[in-house]
């Protein structure tokens, strides 16, 4: 059922995850090394990896014989990580570096877009919302996630690294809340 709440939940969980404005940094030092950014191929693959993994995520996870909740509890203890990296500005996941050709997929789309902890979170995003309120979320993501890599050069020279400093830390704190729910929700039922 269409619910525009549940899709304002998850369009701002995933936006707090995928954390694209604090990527840019990353995509700012990419884009300088590369000499531009595929942004339309970026966006396309980020997609493509996470709607794919929203379906076919669960039926992995049986195969495995893994249950959503307790998926939902470990990728609530990564989305906490991912938090504690943006509030403390320490490294806990290291990120694969990649030369040339597919600057587009490697590292955007994946791991820095659709990383461990994006393709967590739609899993266990499955465990308290609809699915079709969870495309929308992500697709509205996919929208911003394009604006902003299209916009990085201009971005970078308006908020200047002290304005992106404190949207990562804001995100951060959002990021240890919403793991606390999660963890809430999945580990101790009824609460």
């Amino acid at each position: 059922m269409l619910s525009f709440k549940e899709i304002v939940s998850v369009t701002l969980i995933l936006f707090s995850v995928i954390d694209v404005v604090g990527s840019l940094p990353v995509i700012i030092d990419l884009r300088k090394k590369a000499g531009k950014i595929e942004s339309e191929r970026a966006t396309f693959a980020s997609g493509v990896l996470m709607i794919s993994f929203l379906f076919v995520g669960e039926k992995i996870l049986k195969l495995f014989g893994v249950d959503v909740q307790s998926f939902a509890v470990a990728g609530a203890l990564i989305i906490f990580l991912i938090g504690l990296e943006m509030i403390l500005g320490r490294t806990i996941f290291k990120s694969e570096e990649t030369s040339g050709g597919a600057t587009h997929i490697v590292p955007i789309a994946f791991p820095l877009i659709a990383g461990a902890g994006t393709l967590t979170t739609i899993i266990s995003l499955r465990a308290e919302y609809q699915t079709l309120n969870i495309v929308i979320g992500i697709v509205l993501n996919l929208v911003l996630i394009y604006v902003v890599l299209k916009s990085s050069g201009w971005l970078e020279t308006r908020l200047g690294s002290g304005g992106l400093a404190v949207l990562r830390k804001i995100f951060g704190i959002i990021l240890l809340a919403i793991a606390i729910k999660l963890f809430k929700t999945n580990l101790i039922p009824g609460l």
